[in-house]
């Protein structure tokens, strides 16, 4: 039987929980008469000046407290990484889910999915909407949850609930109008496939969402992936490089038109597209404060304004270094300026190997899937030269783990050469060229 209430990871020292005698393992179960099921609840009730609070101590006691404390004033409770309690977790079965192309024997995090609408307004995760129920929608509006990330794919009705395999899917419109009105901000994503829901679909998709502007903020797209692990699964695939050249046409004359009536562009193309047509990436001014820069989207322009700016802080010469860049082929685009504005400090010599992901299929060409394993059966220690450089992105966030749950001294220990972390140019040059030879 789940226990009720949020509870207590740490107490911070002095602070108005510490005077109350609250410890770890107590638990918050309502404020005022509402319950705390989560962090949000917390955050919302605490700002209150007078507070009744109902608590379940560790040992089984059941406290009432009166609180007075100043407005907008924290208790000082940390509930640890279990802040927000059950994870709502995805019911759909998506035709193109990238969970489900996973091989076996993973991390079992990466088998985990979630579509939990407090996670979308804490940390930016997309979610598709169809578990919300009326009193999860209602909640939303009350506590001013926004903005939201938003995967809609579709507004076809029929379509989405294809896509989605989900009956509920067919409520998105309803959804984004309800959300719409209560002045909730959302940021929204298509995954294209192409064939099923890009051309006159993603018109009518496109037209239904900004006549949501300016509550609905932007819309990106983003391309299908597709890996070699896809079993029983509805025939997609990728798309070629003139699909790609034609739907980036199709998005600078949105945008054109977007700017005009809008001021704003409104609609995304994922760098992956540009990478993969050849096509230039827009500058900085077309993506209006990188809204849905985590979704991939100007990443590879905020990586070359980044380069312009180290580039100029670039000496003549530097202290004798080989150094060999491994990334994925769609990077290898993005880096290509870079090592050769690199090579021209005298002592530098720096080169660039493509790493094909034989690990997912060739299909997937960016550097954030490229795997351990990948790196070591097609690095050749002999000519990586005296370090190897991986981008930040094939990395777990703040940890050394690669998605095949090699680390990275493992790889150094493998290839028997030093190997470094790069989260963008400025960090490269520093790693190439120390201060101490600037």
């Amino acid at each position: 039987m789940r226990q009720l209430g949020l509870e207590v990871f740490r107490v911070e020292p002095g602070s108005i929980a510490g005077e109350l005698g609250l410890e770890p393992g107590d638990r918050i179960v309502r404020i005022n008469g509402e319950p705390v099921r989560d962090l949000i609840d917390l955050r919302f009730l605490e700002t209150d000046e007078s507070l009744d609070m109902i608590i379940t101590k560790r040992d089984g006691g059941r406290w009432l407290l009166d609180v007075e404390k100043d407005y907008d004033e924290p208790l000082g409770i940390d509930f640890g990484p279990r802040n927000f309690g059950h994870t709502i977790h995805c019911a759909n079965k998506c035709l193109f889910c990238f969970v489900d192309q996973m091989p076996p024997d993973m991390r079992q995090t990466l088998y985990l999915k979630d579509d939990d609408y407090r996670l979308s307004f804490w940390n930016g995760n997309f979610i598709t909407l169809t578990n919300l129920q009326d009193e999860q929608l209602r909640r939303i509006a009350r506590q001013r949850l926004s903005p939201l990330y938003i995967s809609v794919h579709t507004t076809n009705p029929e379509l989405r609930e294809r896509m989605l395999g989900n009956k509920q899917a067919g409520l998105i419109s309803e959804q984004l109008k309800y959300l719409a009105g209560a002045g909730i901000e959302m940021h929204t994503q298509v995954v294209l496939c192409p064939g099923l829901n890009d051309e006159k679909e993603l018109e009518r998709t496109l037209a239904d969402l900004v006549g949501l502007w300016p509550a609905v903020g932007s819309l990106a797209l983003v391309p299908v992936g597709l890996t070699r692990f896809r079993q029983d699964c509805c025939q997609l695939r990728t798309f070629h490089r003139d699909e790609a050249a034609r739907l980036l046409q199709w998005v600078t004359q949105k945008q054109d038109d977007f700017l005009e009536r809008l001021n704003n562009p409104f609609v995304y193309a994922a760098d992956e597209f540009y990478l993969l047509s050849g096509e230039q990436i827009p500058n900085a001014e077309r993506y209006a404060g990188f809204p849905q820069v985590e979704n991939g989207v100007g990443l590879t322009r905020l990586f070359l304004d980044e380069w312009e700016i180290a580039k100029a802080g670039l000496p003549r010469k530097a202290p004798k270094l080989k150094a060999t860049l491994a990334t994925g082929m769609l990077g290898e685009k993005a880096l290509r300026p870079v090592a050769a504005g690199l090579n021209n400090v005298k002592g530098l010599n720096v080169s660039i190997s493509v790493i094909k992901n034989h690990f997912f299929g060739e299909q997937i060409t960016v550097a954030g899937l490229v795997t351990g394993q990948d790196l070591i059966a097609q690095l050749n220690p002999g000519e990586i030269g005296d370090l190897l450089v991986l981008p930040a992105v094939m990395l777990k966030k703040d940890e050394e783990i690669f998605l095949d749950g090699l680390t990275l001294p493992e790889i150094s220990r493998h290839l028997h050469k030093p190997v470094a972390v790069a989260g963008g140019p400025r960090q490269l040059v520093e790693i190439l060229i120390p201060s101490t030879g600037r």
